[in-house]
Order: C-alpha cells, then structure tokens, then sequence
C-alpha cells in the first residue's frame, strides 16, 4: 500500500491540493455571499460591478445602456434603448471560474511569487474576458436577436472556460520547465 502511495505521490497530491483549495476558495465565497445578505434582496456587490462595467463598456460602443436592479432584486438588468438584454446574476460575476483557476494552479503549485503572479494575472485576465463576453452577448443579443440562444449557450461558456483552459496550457507548461531545471 505504501509503495501504491508513493508512486503516485504527485497525483494524489494534485488531487487533495486541488479538491483542497477548491473547498476553501468555494467556501471563502460562499461566506462572503452570506455576510454580504442583506435584509433586502439584492445582487452582490461584485455581480453589480460587473454588470456596471459591463454596461460601462457597451456605451463606449456608443449604445444607450441601463444598468438597474431587477425588480426581484437577484439579478441586474442590462438594457439598451430600454430594451432588456440580460439579467446579469451571481453566476456570470466569474468568481466561479476564478475559483476554479485557482484551484488548479495551486494544485500545481511551485515557486511562490511566480504562482501567485500568475494567480493574480489569470484573474485579472478571467474578469476581464467574463466582462467582455458579456458585451459581447449582450450586443448580440440587441443585433442578432434570432442568435441570442447560440450566443448565451455556446459562446458564452466557451469564451470563459476556453480562456481558463489555454491559461491552465500555459501555466502546466510554465511549471514543467520549471520542474526540469
């Protein structure tokens, strides 16, 4: 059984440090989404930043945006010319995907300040292409109403999780150089 264990040292570690920070990271924000409740419903604060500049970037295209609280008050409405485009909720803030990112690159944890350099840049990276692909969506939407389905289903995961993928690519490859120094 030991000899089991240590053949498969790396994977097994990759796997407990994987699951390990995935459960922590999903907790953090988990606790952050509780202490954020507040006696009215509303979106947190980060899904209402995103939905902001998202709407922010929209009219720097030279669209007449609204961004407002959806009556419910769970999602943000992103309208243009008071036509409604999306309801922009918890779940397209990205802070799940960054979660995810993060999990995996601890998981291939190596030297420190590289790793968290490209935590931080993936992120960055991550928020900024989740910004823009709602944009994307969101224009779409607006131009190309018969899409809307193709672009919400197809599109916009792929946009995010292939951002994610080609990052994780870099980053294994980073490591492995690495490693063999």
């Amino acid at each position: 059984m030991l000899k089991l264990f240590s053949k498969y040292r790396l994977v097994l570690r990759f796997i407990f440090v994987f699951i390990g920070s995935y459960f922590a990271l999903s907790s953090l924000y988990s606790g952050f989404l509780i202490l954020y409740d507040t006696s009215e419903p509303t979106p947190d604060i980060l899904t209402q930043l995103v939905a902001r500049q998202s709407g922010s970037l929209m009219e720097s295209f030279g669209y007449e945006v609204d961004v407002v609280m959806h009556y419910t008050g769970l999602s943000m409405k992103l309208m243009v010319e008071d036509y409604f485009l999306a309801g922009i909720v918890e779940g397209c803030n990205s802070a799940s995907v960054i979660i995810l990112f993060s999990s995996f690159i601890l998981a291939f944890f190596s030297k420190p300040l590289p790793t968290i350099m490209y935590l931080f840049a993936g992120s960055v990276i991550i928020y900024a292409i989740n910004i823009i692909r709602i944009v994307i969506l969101a224009i779409g939407i607006y131009e190309y109403p018969k899409y809307a389905d193709f672009l919400h289903t197809i599109f916009f995961p792929l946009a995010i999780y292939g951002t994610v993928f080609i990052l994780w690519i870099i980053w294994v490859r980073t490591y492995s150089r690495w490693k063999r120094k």
